[in-house]
This record gives C-alpha cells, structure tokens and sequence, in this order.
C-alpha cells in the first residue's frame, strides 16, 4: 500500500512517547495491523483500530485527516469496508448523523473514497467527482428527511 511520507494522526503525547519508543515512525503506522498498534501505542483495541483507520483513509489522494475522521465517524475502518457503497447514499447518511447538510465537495470525498476503495487508482482527486454529483443531484435531488440547517449555520453554535 502506497502511504503519504505525511500522515496527521491526533496522537497524544504518551502514544506519541510509544511509538518512539518502539523507534516507529508516524510514517510507517500502516506498517503495521491494528493488533500490533494495540501493543505498540498501548491502547484499547478500539483506539488501535482508530489510529490505523485515520492513516489508512488519508492514503488515499486529497483526502486529509478531516475527511478520515468523518469517515471513523461513519463507523468505517477500513477502506475495504467502503467497497460497494455509494457516494450520495453516504452524504445523505452522514447528514442525517451530523444533523445538518454538508458542503457539497465533502459528497465528492466519499464518492472518490468509494472509488479508490474499489480500484486503488490514485489519479483521481475529490473535485474530480464534483461533474458526477452535480449530474446525480440534478437528477435525483436530496432525500425529504435531508436537515434543513447548513454546516455554516452551525459553526458558532459550539462557541
């Protein structure tokens, strides 16, 4: 598996003072599976399996450790658990968790996850998909139940 030399991981400082310990570099997590990142971060299996997830999704190209904390957010681990799933049925669901609509161009980040998932090309970028949503929307519009508050409605709320 191709990795950025650049991963962003929300590491505390004694998981950060493990994997230095074990002289294991930020680069080289996906190196390793989740069961051994339990042992070398010393953390519950969960957060292992978390750490591993955020690096993972960030491996695939223009997504950053925003998308892939969505994506752990969405309950996904693994890009293979992204395999056979649908970029608008995704944005939809991940509004009606979020409670609010989301910027479109995060649509086309789970369209292009969806597709790497399936084809491990890394020629596409997120905005490469921006044509397809259009398209689909134009043609099938957002679900009823979609949330009526917009993201940016929602950015002093937690001020």
């Amino acid at each position: 598996m191709k990795t950025k030399t650049i991963l962003k991981l929300p590491l505390t400082a004694i998981e950060k003072q493990n994997l230095k310990r074990s002289r294991v570099k930020i680069s080289e997590i996906l190196n390793y599976s989740a069961d051994e990142l339990e042992v070398i971060l010393n953390a519950s299996p969960k957060r292992a399996r978390q750490i591993f997830a955020l690096a993972e999704f960030q491996t695939v190209p223009s997504i950053g450790i925003k998308f892939a904390e969505d994506l752990v957010f969405m309950g996904y681990y693994s890009l293979n658990e992204l395999r056979d799933k649908n970029g608008a049925t995704l944005t939809d669901e991940y509004e009606q968790k979020k409670g609010f609509w989301t910027d479109p161009c995060v649509e086309d980040q789970f369209r292009l996850a969806v597709y790497y998932a399936n084809t491990n090309d890394v020629t596409k970028m997120w905005w490469n998909f921006t044509e397809e949503r259009k398209k689909f929307r134009l043609e099938n519009g957002y679900p009823k139940t979609r949330p009526k508050k917009a993201w940016h409605e929602t950015l002093n709320e937690n001020e």
